[in-house]
């Protein structure tokens, strides 16, 4: 997975949306016969009653969720969302990855939730 996301950052570069990595991505992903889905609704309960909804770029092979960014540097907030979504899914692995650094190594971070 993280390998895709850094062909996709080597031929695109820093400087698009996050729509266009995400296409790219996700057709990266398609030549390389992973299994994934794309802006998955993740339910937001509030006490047990679903009170909104948020939606994940990506959860591939129903296992990872997957967030992307097209921001120069990762922020906390960008950490509370994947973990939000970790928790709504009941998935413990994320990655977070922001095509807007230079470097791709350092818009890569791997979440795992600890319950």
């Amino acid at each position: 997975m993280v390998d895709a996301a850094l062909e996709v950052h080597r031929h695109l570069g820093p400087a698009f949306l996050e729509s266009v990595y995400e296409n790219a991505l996700c057709h990266e992903l398609s030549l390389r016969n992973v299994p994934f889905e794309r802006q998955v609704a993740v339910c937001v309960a509030y006490k047990d009653l679903p009170v909104g909804e948020g939606r994940a770029d990506l959860i591939v092979a129903q296992r990872v969720v997957v967030e992307l960014k097209a921001l120069p540097a990762l922020g906390p907030v960008h950490l509370a969302q994947i973990l939000s979504y970790l928790k709504a899914t009941g998935l413990v692995l994320g990655l977070l990855f922001t095509f807007g650094e230079r470097h791709f190594k350092t818009g890569c971070r791997r979440v795992v939730l600890t319950r």
